[in-house]
């Protein structure tokens, strides 16, 4: 599959993954956390910084009762309506522009995920290198259809979506003028579990669409990450904080800023250990060659004595010949006096 250009940078095999860290509401409606936010982004390597655009009118209904209400004590915002929790969580569209200029003046990318055909609308002022969609909207096809119709890369969280709905939402895409996509293998709970990962499905969702995957992580560290970069992840999405116990919306699943340097520094070491398919001493391996086994005289002996299991012995270095030859050897006489630490040659016998 092709390699994809976003920005400044090549997505693709060969290239180190490309890191997006991802702000949502962690800037606790601080415009100057969320500066902050960027230059840690920035400072751990990360290659992009992405927003989320909606508000809680364009996301959800202003209902706070039945579904519209988290009664699950095992969710991060049990006890809030999604509305609430959308107000609390969105990023000011007024502080967009802003927020991307900062983030281009860091070096970083900006971008941002769209949940809405106003959203696309919106940030198409702002010119964008690519667009984001979120897992709970890749079977939105008339939002698929807008983010297509930009001739920007796309980026699609596939959590929840069936092979089925998949197929269908590439289509879409694709249909309306998406030629740089890239899935990102994702698991839809916060935190999600290792176990639940399933990192297999990267190469079959690879072959099955023909295009570039990565992953979107809301596990803990970075573990992860790492095993889908040798699974041929080419992009990488995490959740980031400044201080994990902050408070802030989705902290519990975010990353710190040292662990984003961590994140990006071992996910290209992965991808660089990749490598190709090779056999025998590499360039860097040859000069370790001489401290293989081979076979050595042990002991002093004289010319006509015999080899014996005493005398001849597989032992490093590796200048004897190799220890392959021993029980071919033993029992032979050697023709000459020979002392001890010679390396075994055929000429001696």
């Amino acid at each position: 599959m092709d390699n994809i250009t976003i920005g400044q940078y090549t997505i693709g095999p060969g290239a180190a993954p490309f890191i997006i860290a991802e702000m949502s509401g962690n800037h606790g409606q601080s415009i100057e956390k969320a500066k902050a936010l960027i230059d840690a982004a920035a400072n751990a390597g990360a290659h992009a910084v992405k927003l989320q655009t909606y508000t809680p009118d364009t996301i959800t209904l202003d209902v706070h009762e039945n579904e519209f209400f988290i009664n699950d004590p095992n969710s991060l915002w049990e006890g809030n309506s999604l509305y609430n929790l959308y107000r609390e969580a969105m990023t000011p569209w007024e502080w967009h522009a802003e927020l991307f200029q900062y983030a281009e003046q860091q070096g970083l990318l900006a971008f941002s995920t769209p949940f809405d055909l106003s959203a696309v609308a919106f940030l198409e002022t702002l010119n964008p290198p690519c667009y984001k969609i979120a897992s709970f909207e890749n079977i939105d096809h008339a939002l698929l259809a807008a983010v297509a119709q930009t001739g920007k890369p796309v980026i699609v969280s596939t959590g929840m979506a069936t092979q089925a709905e998949l197929a269908e939402s590439v289509q879409v895409l694709r249909d309306n003028g998406c030629k740089d996509l890239i899935l990102l293998k994702c698991t839809s709970n916060y935190p999600a579990r290792p176990v639940d990962a399933n990192l297999r499905t990267i190469p079959h969702l690879a072959e099955l669409f023909d295009c570039q995957v990565g992953l979107s992580d809301h596990t803990p560290g970075v573990g992860v990450a790492v095993a889908a970069v040798a699974l041929g992840a080419t992009v990488i999405e995490k959740h980031f904080v400044l201080d994990r116990n902050g408070g802030e919306v989705d902290a519990e699943f975010s990353l710190e800023p040292a662990e984003v340097k961590l994140l990006v520094e071992e996910t290209a070491r992965a991808a660089v250990a990749l490598g190709k398919v090779t056999y025998g001493a590499t360039p860097k391996e040859q000069a370790s060659m001489v401290h293989r086994r081979s076979l050595y005289i042990a002991q002093d002996i004289k010319a006509g004595e015999i080899l014996t299991a005493a005398n001849l012995r597989s032992v490093r270095p590796g200048l004897g010949l190799p220890p392959k030859y021993l029980p071919l050897l033993l029992g032979k006489p050697v023709k000459q006096d020979v002392v001890k630490g010679t390396p075994m040659s055929w000429e001696l016998i």
